[in-house]
């Protein structure tokens, strides 16, 4: 089953587009670069990251909004993926079953403004398609990075949390 008028997101630098089986190894080779998987929890082997790629890019298909994989306009090369996804993570009722916002981008391609870039675009794009509505976010603790973006991009501090693999978090939310 293939989703239904897929958007393409295009911007300047960029193209934003729906994830496909042969986005997963690539995507992997990204998140498990020492200086990417700092900030992406525990366990990065391929089953788990394969729970992950799933999970996002069956949101998709449940709620209609998703994980765009970032390519770079001209030599279609993978970057990352951003968007917002559904998901839940044990968090609690005011983080859980709400959309999410996220970004990962390949080590050598940070602090280009590729993340900005895409988010915008991303986040321009869900509420043309959803309506004005509440967002979350959730980043690493030490990822001052993208606590800076999150805000930039109009989240604020919600709560810090720790997750069940005892991984220290900060919550964002946009309104």
């Amino acid at each position: 089953m293939v989703v239904s008028d897929a958007p393409v997101l295009v911007t300047e630098r960029l193209e934003l587009r729906l994830p496909t089986k042969d986005d997963l190894a690539p995507m992997h080779a990204i998140i498990t670069h020492d200086e990417t998987r700092r900030f992406l929890g525990a366990s990065i082997a391929m089953h788990d990251h394969f729970m992950r790629f799933s999970r996002a890019a069956g949101s998709w298909l449940l709620y209609g909004y998703g994980a765009f994989m970032i390519r770079e306009r001209g030599s279609g090369e993978l970057l990352g993926n951003c968007g917002v996804f559904h998901t839940w993570r044990g968090l609690g009722p005011d983080f859980d079953d709400a959309p999410e916002a996220g970004w990962i981008l390949r080590h050598d391609k940070v602090g280009q403004g590729l993340a900005r870039e895409a988010m915008t675009a991303a986040l321009a794009w869900f509420e043309r398609e959803h309506g004005a509505r509440r967002i979350v976010c959730m980043i690493a603790a030490g990822n001052t990075p993208s606590m800076g973006l999150a805000e930039r991009l109009g989240f604020t501090p919600l709560r810090d949390a720790v997750l069940p693999d005892g991984e220290a978090v900060a919550l964002f939310e946009r309104r």
